[in-house]
């Protein structure tokens, strides 16, 4: 079972999904008064794919996590969904989804922890297993954010829909896939830096008859410096929790925000920009699906291999942040190709 008989939790399989619609920067230029290039320069993305009307942020979980499901033999009896754009303020999206994945009666929850929100399931699956509460746990990254962005608002660039799932299962520390501990953080003194005010008890409570903004808002600059302080401190954490020096990094998978964020990160910690894994170009800021999209795509290019050690690390809205580390496993190969059309490339 590992140290002090608690058993670890063992990634078994990995699945993601994206909408078919593909928006190119071309397409945004006009409503948001910029240019495809002057986009791209700003954050690193050229395109990215939103859901079609009638599509919401569960069926996307579905398609990833039944993907995530069918490539691996575990038993799954609690399904942890994160997302910050649920289909209902009530109840939870994650029930749902179980049962429309056959799953009716397992354990069923919502984590909101925005573009953390993966590494947050991650721990609360985690919790789950050590504590015998499930034997396998399907944790899905699902979000479709481009429904709550203002039309004319230029951080509508930003955002693109999809999911991505993985299964954990009881296991030992010692074999590969066994997750690290996984190290989270907050600070809600920086609420208002990502935040959507509207459609929550405060705006139910306050007195008057204006409704609060109904959308999110992002202010850039401010979120750009706090996201590097705390994925900088969390990451070089997860690494000592692990035992590795950053050269012992083979890959680094991080939240898709933005293509500078993750360069500056690169050169922070002293990894080569080589080893650390992005597809921000094609797909955009995908929340809390950024981090399963990314590494279900780098294991089906082959950017992923057995035996590689490797650090996963967020930065959400909360603000909230986490990472935690493993080493990738052999995992049955996928019976099809990539979702969407775009490589998984390494920065």
């Amino acid at each position: 079972m590992g140290s002090q008989g608690v058993p670890a939790s063992v990634l078994a399989g990995v699945g993601s999904w994206l909408p078919p619609r593909r928006v190119a920067n071309e397409e945004l230029a006009e409503p948001l008064g910029r240019s495809p290039e002057w986009m791209f320069q700003r954050c690193g993305i050229r395109a990215r794919h939103v859901v079609d009307p009638g599509t919401s942020t569960g069926d996307l979980a579905v398609a990833a996590g039944r993907e995530a499901l069918d490539r691996s033999a575990t038993a799954v009896s609690a399904v942890v969904v994160a997302t910050s754009s649920p289909d209902r303020p009530c109840p939870g999206t994650a029930p749902h989804v179980a049962t429309r994945l056959g799953l009716s009666g397992a354990a069923a929850l919502d984590v909101q922890a925005v573009c953390a929100g993966f590494v947050h399931g991650l721990a609360v699956a985690q919790g789950l297993i050590a504590a015998g509460t499930a034997d396998g746990v399907l944790v899905i990254g699902a979000d479709t954010l481009s429904l709550g962005v203002a039309p004319d608002d230029p951080t509508r660039m930003l955002f693109g829909d999809g999911a991505g799932a993985v299964v954990l299962r009881r296991g030992h520390r010692e074999e590969p896939g066994a997750l690290g501990p996984c190290l989270l953080g907050s600070d809600g003194g920086g609420r208002d830096l990502i935040t959507v005010r509207g459609g929550g008890s405060e705006e139910r409570a306050a007195a008057g008859d204006v409704p609060a903004d109904p959308y999110l808002r992002l202010v850039g600059q401010e979120v750009f410096l706090r996201a590097l302080l705390h994925l900088d401190e969390v990451s070089r954490a997860a690494l000592d929790s692990a035992g590795w020096s950053r050269r012992d990094v083979d890959r680094v998978v991080p939240h898709q925000a933005n293509a500078r964020i993750t360069a500056m990160l690169a050169r922070r910690l002293g990894v080569a920009e080589d080893r650390v894994l992005a597809r921000i170009e094609q797909v955009g800021n995908t929340s809390a699906a950024s981090i399963p999209l990314l590494l279900d795509q780098a294991w089906r290019r082959g950017d992923l291999r057995p035996g590689h050690r490797v650090l996963l690390t967020a930065f959400g809205g909360g603000l909230t942040w986490g990472a935690t580390t493993l080493v990738w496993p052999r995992l049955p190969h996928p019976h099809r190709p990539p979702s969407g059309e775009m490589p998984c490339t390494t920065s």
